[in-house]
């Protein structure tokens, strides 16, 4: 475990109150490395006496070297603490349990769940019953606490408080219907007693390692602990009976060296869309046997229909769900980096090398790349999108089928491992600001003195596509303004417009009222266009103005709309003298590729 690593625990702690006082059940890590580290250095003399022949210049070194190990040991035995401290600081009194349990000493920070068991609502044992009788609990109270860096992330201290009360609900379950907690207690205060009688006299060594072959709940508190060091995701079956699952995703979403909130995931998981796919990021059999054994059918029908070309629309229809419940079975999917959010694979899709992928050539990932692709180097393949070029330039028109085929895996592979991202194109209404440059571009439609007048707008109009609260917030859902764009009253807009003339006056007047909302010198500047004096052009063009305001792109406006890619940019070209076009990624699926945390 990384010193410096803020999502890791230090230690995790199992403490108890009861009849006997407070006491240490289990902690782990427990090696006592500072002990051992005292006797191997008690025989030196100061540290300002002079070394003798018999002691080498290199067992300073050593020394040295011990003590770097000893101040991080401390910082893993949670800085020094004796087991009767801990228990007494981490037991607290009764009314505080079933809250949030928060305690900071020095530069660690101490975060549980103390939970109270009421064993007055524990069933009875009737006189008639043949079965042994119970024995009276002796456990009034119990609290799992994790030990965290004082300067660790609150989001990090938010996850680990839900973990621990995961653990105490599930524990706290299983006492009433067993006693399963003060078994393992029994057993762990045994095992403590026996080796303080067998070094009477003298400092007993660490009792937690002969616990932990002997005691279930000790292996799942060290389980816990070493897959929230590695993976982040927590799998324990307590008592093998209960389930606790956990997701940390700051390790499960870790880019580099930066980590993804969990805020900003749940924002961009709730504005996932129905064009956008969903992208597995293993195989399926292997997700398939991940899945426990009460995982919902649902969710099995999902993944199998899984296609990174497929929307998810499509998968609703082709699983037989509804598109609200795929949408959650997707986020809970991508939650836990089993998946990832993608638009779906075609010729036009933009792609180009993310930030954050690792491009050293001998780095783990080449390696793979050569298993997965035999005869294909990932440097070679990842200088191909060094600059974004759309899919369809990358294949060979003369390639085979296999090749074409191979070219969509390869584009898989690599946005499983976050190494491409995708550029969408966004549109911006820009017009001159004054009148003045209004009337020197009306003649001209946007060429010669026009195009010069309007460089200021077209900067004005990129820092309002970036520096808007509602274009690239990650995550953040569609404003009112967005949700208008299928209003009932466009949608009557376009049914009168179909349903008269292409130049009745219906038509004239529905796109006159569509453009009234612009002010005076941005109607003039786009009547002044060559293209709008076409009915058909300026309708279509009324029609979307709303999204023309950098915060859609080509993809959304197309399914919203219904419109064809290639009616769009003709559109667009059309009209290019008041429209900008810009290029950049999705927010809502850019947080996973260029966290900014």
């Amino acid at each position: 475990m990384a010193g410096g690593d803020q999502t890791s625990p230090i230690s995790v702690i199992l403490v108890s109150s009861g009849s006997r006082g407070n006491k240490l059940l289990f902690r782990y890590p427990f090696q006592r490395q500072k002990e051992q580290f005292q006797a191997a250095t008690s025989k030196h003399r100061s540290p300002f006496a002079l070394h003798t022949p018999s002691e080498p210049e290199d067992q300073d070194g050593d020394v040295r070297e011990q003590t770097a190990s000893v101040s991080e040991s401390d910082e893993q035995v949670v800085a020094g603490f004796s087991d009767v401290i801990l228990a007494t600081i981490l037991a607290p009194k009764s009314e505080l349990c079933g809250k949030r349990f928060e305690l900071k000493i020095d530069n660690v920070l101490f975060v549980g769940h103390p939970t109270l068991l009421q064993h007055s609502q524990l069933p009875q044992v009737s006189k008639t019953d043949p079965s042994p009788k119970r024995e009276t609990p002796t456990m009034i109270l119990f609290n799992v606490v994790f030990a965290l860096r004082a300067h660790a992330d609150p989001s990090v201290l938010g996850c680990m408080h839900n973990l621990s009360r995961r653990m105490a609900v599930a524990l706290r379950h299983e006492e009433r219907r067993c006693q399963y907690l003060t078994r393992e207690a029994k057993l762990m205060l045994a095992v403590q007693d026996e080796i303080s009688a067998l070094h009477d006299g003298s400092p007993p060594p660490s009792p937690f390692h002969h616990i932990l072959p002997k005691s279930k709940l000790a292996r799942d508190l060290k389980e816990a602990y070493d897959n929230l060091c590695s993976t982040g995701l927590v799998q324990l079956y307590i008592n093998n009976w209960l389930e606790v699952s956990f997701c940390l995703p700051h390790k499960v979403h870790k880019i580099s060296n930066n980590y993804i909130s969990p805020e900003a995931i749940e924002r961009s998981l709730k504005s996932i869309r129905p064009y956008h796919a969903l992208l597995l990021l293993g195989e399926e059999k292997s997700l398939l046997s991940q899945l426990p054994a009460d995982s919902s059918p649902s969710l099995v029908r999902l993944i199998k229909v899984t296609s990174p070309m497929k929307t998810l629309q499509q998968l609703a229809q082709d699983a037989d769900l509804a598109l609200l419940q795929v949408f959650q079975l997707a986020a809970h999917l991508v939650y836990w980096g089993k998946a990832t959010v993608i638009y779906p694979l075609c010729e036009t899709n933009v792609y180009m090398l993310s930030p954050s992928s690792n491009t050293y050539i001998h780095s783990p990932y080449s390696e793979q790349f050569a298993q997965q692709f035999p005869g294909c180097e990932l440097s070679t393949t990842l200088t191909e999108f060094s600059l974004p070029t759309p899919l369809a330039e990358h294949r060979n028109p003369l390639g085979t089928p296999v090749q074409q085929t191979q070219l969509v895996h390869t584009v898989m592979w690599m946005l499983q491992r976050r190494m491409l991202m995708q550029l969408h194109t966004y549109v911006c209404l820009m017009v001159p600001a004054g009148e003045e440059s209004a009337s020197s571009s009306g003649g001209s439609g946007g060429g010669g003195d026009g195009e010069l007048q309007c460089a200021g707008g077209v900067a004005r109009a990129i820092a309002c596509a970036f520096s808007a609260p509602t274009a690239l917030v990650f995550g953040s859902p569609p404003s009112s303004d967005d949700l208008t764009l299928t209003s009932p009253s466009l949608e009557a807009s376009s049914v009168e417009l179909g349903a008269c003339g292409e130049d009745s006056p219906v038509n004239r007047r529905v796109t006159e009222n569509l453009l009234a909302s612009l002010p005076e010198h941005e109607r003039s500047c786009i009547n002044a266009v060559p293209a709008a004096h076409n009915p058909e052009d300026l309708r279509l063009f009324a029609r979307l103005l709303p999204y023309f305001r950098g915060h859609h792109h080509l993809e959304e406006i197309m399914y919203h709309e219904n419109v064809r890619r290639s009616q769009l940019l003709t559109l667009i070209d059309k009209f290019r003298s008041v429209l900008v076009v810009l290029t950049h990624e999705d927010p809502i699926i850019s947080i996973f590729h260029s966290p900014t945390e």
